[in-house]
């Protein structure tokens, strides 16, 4: 894998996808709101729905929106720039890229290499990478969290599905080492959740906490 790519070409999708991750939609939004430091607040998670618990819901929005943007974004830039190769080569260059700002969002530069949870990031990146297992991954999403009102579960079961998702809708195996990649992440970022889950402890969305 990745042999069709120059180092010059690996190495602008890592770094380049990495520092495009990193940016911190949630701290910027806040702090130029005036409210403040998104990592004070709530959870000190600087992903939207920490942000949420400023009451602004445009400033989550602009998060939401900025966190899934800058993985779609990763992509979108190494689709560009390897318009001309061959398709498998650009699904590899893709997918160095987007998996670089999934990354990059995890372990933010900027923020000593301590991010969120990377779910509106991986969405973003997945359908930009490959959109039908995108839409797959956001349809299981929006049924789990339907049927069990649980946000963590639901982003759970997406994310361990989209390998399969990407998988079955033929896209290269670039993007299906991409999406396990991303899987694997958000499963190390989402300990604590698991946790509560496994005791019945997780909160329900619009659930008040006690």
């Amino acid at each position: 894998m990745f042999g069709m790519l120059s180092a010059v070409q690996i190495a602008v999708a890592l770094v380049g996808g990495y520092l495009l991750g990193s940016i911190p939609f949630g701290v910027i939004a806040t702090r130029m709101a005036g409210v403040g430091d998104v990592r004070q607040i709530g959870s000190g998670n600087i992903g939207a729905t920490n942000v949420l618990r400023t009451g602004r819901r445009d400033l989550a929005l602009i998060t939401l929106l900025g966190d899934g943007g800058k993985g779609a974004l990763a992509v979108g830039i190494a689709w560009w720039l390897t318009r001309m190769a061959d398709p498998l080569t650009q699904a590899e260059a893709t997918a160095l890229a987007g998996g670089a700002a999934f990354l990059g969002h995890i372990f933010p530069v900027w923020l000593g290499f301590k991010g969120g949870r990377g779910v509106a990031t991986f969405f973003g990146t997945l359908l930009a990478a490959a959109w039908p297992a995108g839409l797959l991954a956001a349809a299981t999403w929006l049924l789990m969290a339907f049927l069990f009102r649980i946000s963590s579960l639901a982003a759970l079961v997406a994310a361990l599905l989209a390998p399969a998702y990407v998988w079955f809708t033929g896209r290269p195996m670039a993007l299906v080492v991409l999406a396990g990649f991303m899987t694997v992440l958000i499963y190390f970022r989402h300990l604590d959740n698991i946790r509560r889950l496994a005791k019945g402890q997780e909160p329900r969305i619009g659930a008040k906490k006690a």
